[in-house]
């Protein structure tokens, strides 16, 4: 009843383990879901800003994303990660992570996170992230949008109230990227411990830290911010040279 290339097509897009379970009634426990690091694929180019380009791939948008938390010695970790995504092809590049941390005697844990987010957000250029505002997130965006007024930085905050379990959101997000080999991860990235979070994962719950699993998965659900190149933007102008002084 279906081209072929269709059902491949949704194949690709929602994974294997659910394309199995919804399509062809072959149910996968979700406890034998993992995220295979050596499924993603590595790349070292930087994003050309001028042909909104990583590589020879063309980028269409981009989600920054901070999953916060107090970013103290044996809190949950504090993330903030920028994702390019070319939605044409359906693929993501995580091409920057940030993992933060703050002094147990700072008196302002979170504003001073804020400063770092803010670095971070001039370093790559943009100016809209997503702030996931359960629990003691609920006043970031107040905090966020006064730093930013006493650095003269405008950015757009986008308020993200999540209700689905962690453990779920990583593994719906994460896993068919990675099964149909459409995410890239940055070389920088093996620098952090993003890595070792996904060999560690487990579907029913982990003691490690998962933190950068889930900043990633919430980048990868958020409403992206269209990029144009800005070559687009460049008109050049011809001066009328036809009159006498």
């Amino acid at each position: 009843m279906f081209p072929i290339e269709k059902i491949r097509e949704l194949e690709t897009i929602v994974g294997l383990r659910h394309f199995s379970a919804q399509m062809m009634l072959e149910y996968i426990a979700e406890e034998r879901a993992h995220l295979d690091p050596g499924a993603a694929h590595f790349y070292c180019d930087n994003f050309d800003y001028n042909h909104a380009k990583i590589g020879e791939n063309i980028i269409t948008s981009y989600a920054l994303y901070w999953d916060p938390s107090l970013g103290q010695v044996n809190s949950d970790g504090s993330v903030c990660v920028l994702v390019y995504k070319d939605d044409k092809n359906r693929t993501a590049f995580v091409h920057d992570i940030l993992y933060m941390s703050v002094l147990d005697d700072d008196i302002h844990p979170l504003a001073s996170q804020c400063e770092q987010v803010i670095d971070f957000m001039q370093k790559h250029r943009v100016t809209k992230i997503g702030i996931e505002t359960n629990g003691m997130g609920n006043a970031l965006p107040e905090i966020m949008h006064r730093v930013a007024q006493d650095r003269q930085y405008l950015m757009h905050i986008l308020r993200v109230s999540n209700h689905t379990k962690k453990e779920t959101r990583i593994l719906n997000s994460l896993e068919p990227m990675l099964n149909t080999g459409r995410l890239y991860l940055h070389d920088k990235i093996k620098q952090t411990i993003l890595l070792s979070e996904m060999l560690a994962w487990s579907p029913i719950g982990s003691k490690e830290h998962d933190d950068g699993l889930d900043a990633i998965a919430g980048a990868l659900a958020m409403m992206s911010c269209p990029i144009h190149p800005l070559k687009e933007h460049i008109k050049l102008i011809k001066a009328n040279t036809d009159f006498q002084i």
